[in-house]
């Protein structure tokens, strides 16, 4: 099976030179769900990108019979930000422009002044198909409507462009999968939205931080792509019609930044043929792993993550590493603190709240006061 490739472009830049995005579009002979995976929305998360290529190489050795609807892969889904550079260190987090994170930009259709609980209520009597059918007619008939604006004379910020474009490819979409690495030495771990517990363990990965009711705001990819779903299924439950729609979206963080650890791709491939076996979409004797099918995943509230601050600024050493499991009052690492009062060096011990395991350490050793240090998850296993 050959994948239809094309490109979209997405900018042109002073120097006349086009920056533009490259979709592979794999399709089945069966209709069936859509699934769109990106990669690299941040500049310095790139092993995504390698999952995507060894799954371009696996879908490309079946035939059209073995996968049930679409799949669209987009790898350095922002190319900005992938060539964004300071020495040898990749940032990209941020728009260097206006100094927005690229990932807190999207465009969500609740925000758009929209009655979900008057539709709702006119959708009562129709079945499940036709309500998700008609909502996703209103999302994409609202979402349409930016064109106006970004094709008037006068123009729009580029970040308006670039998520019209990038929104452009999933809105319509069943499945949605945003590889991310983490900005700091990582464990690998995905965020589940609550209700989807179950497909969560389809991935295969061993830790969750679980987004419940409120802990979103509908601006990173995964938010502005499911939230409105989510609200819909709310209203429809206070109806007394519970539906919740076969339409997920998922980010996974795979490994660190900056770096192509080669566990976390496979874990990412495992965990994506996995998922979309699971979900009915390809046909594969391997797939899914029946071995696994008990996996559990470990889900910490994202409101119960502990975030560390340096407490001065200095040089950390002797830290804990990710993947370690603390408890309360344990030393989990040191600041070596210099000063300008005439006093020799001090080393200044940090010691855990709580119990938990330690998820992610910052990149940097050296720390100004306030900085990120790490991360501690908690959940009952770990007691």
């Amino acid at each position: 099976m050959k994948p239809k490739i094309y490109s979209i472009p997405l900018r042109q830049l002073a120097s006349g030179d086009f920056m533009s995005l490259q979709i592979y579009k794999f399709t089945g002979n069966q209709t069936g769900k859509k699934a769109y995976i990106q990669a690299n929305l941040h500049g310095a998360e790139v092993s995504g990108n390698a999952v995507i290529h060894q799954l371009i190489e696996f879908l490309m050795t079946l035939d059209n019979s073995q996968l049930i609807g679409e799949i669209l892969l987009v790898p350095v889904c922002n190319p900005e930000a992938v060539n964004a550079r300071s020495h040898q260190f990749s940032s990209g987090r941020y728009n260097s422009y206006d100094g927005k994170d690229w990932n807190r930009i999207f465009w969500d259709y609740e925000k758009e002044n929209v009655d979900i609980e008057a539709f709702a209520k006119s959708q009562i009597d129709l079945s499940e198909t036709e309500i998700k059918n008609n909502y996703r007619q209103e999302i994409l008939r609202c979402f349409n409507q930016q064109l106006e604006t970004i094709n008037s004379g006068r123009g729009t910020p580029f970040y308006k462009q670039y998520r019209y474009q990038l929104q452009s490819l999933c809105l319509d979409a069943d499945y949605v999968i945003d590889l991310h690495s983490s900005t700091n030495q990582s464990l690998d771990y995905l965020y589940c939205f609550h209700g989807r517990q179950e497909s969560a363990k389809f991935f295969l990965l061993d830790y969750g931080m679980l987004m419940n009711e409120g802990e979103y705001d509908g601006y990173s990819f995964d938010e502005a792509f499911f939230k409105p779903w989510l609200a819909l299924e709310r209203h429809l439950q206070k109806l007394g019609k519970p539906i919740q729609f076969e339409i997920e979206s998922w980010t996974l963080e795979l490994g660190s930044g900056m770096n192509m650890n080669p566990e976390s791709v496979a874990k990412g491939v495992r965990g994506v043929k996995n998922y979309l076996a699971n979900k009915g979409m390809l046909k594969i004797s391997e797939f899914p792993l029946t071995e696994l099918a008990d996996h559990q995943i470990i889900f910490t509230p994202k409101k119960e993550m502990k975030s560390y601050y340096a407490p001065v600024g200095g040089m950390i050493q002797n830290r804990l590493k990710p993947g370690t499991v603390v408890k309360q009052n344990q030393r989990i690492y040191q600041i070596l603190n210099f000063n300008k009062n005439q006093d020799l060096p001090k080393v200044i011990d940090v010691f855990a709240e709580t119990d938990g395991l330690i998820l992610d350490n910052s990149t940097n050793h050296s720390v100004n006061q306030g900085d990120f240090v790490l991360d501690i998850i908690w959940e009952k296993s770990f007691d």
